[in-house]
């Protein structure tokens, strides 16, 4: 079990930096997703970042067709949180200028020091935020 997801853990690593390095190279920009949904939802440039998101979504669909374990939704889990995560969530990407993968995978392959703080940022919020909804909400 271990090795298979080992396996497709690295498989989905390469692919994602591999995307990454030639949507820089070959056009010049960084596949961070919020700035995408950003341009195909208040931009002209929609066709190239909604091929992308749709990628993303497709990549997802094969893996399940093709043996892959399925997302499980949380039983009890309440709306709110979730709804108020998402919120969260946009205004934090709005804040650092940028989403975990923007910051996480192409700002500290370029070694930027603002990716750093983001991504420490992402990672702090994200360890405290578990902690809260697991012990303080009883969440399981």
């Amino acid at each position: 079990m271990f090795a298979s997801q080992f396996v497709y853990a690295l498989a989905g690593g390469v692919l994602i930096g591999s995307a990454a390095v030639l949507l820089l190279w070959l056009n010049g920009r960084i596949a961070g997703v919020s700035s995408m949904i950003i341009n195909v939802m208040f931009t002209r440039e929609r066709l190239w970042p909604a091929l992308f998101l749709a990628g993303i979504v497709d990549g997802a669909a094969l893996y399940y067709l093709m043996g892959g374990d399925a997302p499980v939704a949380r039983d009890n889990f309440p709306i709110w949180l979730l709804a108020f995560a998402g919120v969260l969530v946009g205004v934090g990407t709005g804040m650092a200028r940028g989403c975990t993968s923007g910051h996480g995978v192409c700002g500290l392959g370029q070694l930027s020091p603002r990716s750093l703080v983001a991504t420490l940022t992402f990672l702090s919020v994200a360890i405290v935020t578990t902690y809260v909804v697991r012990h303080v909400f009883g969440v399981q």
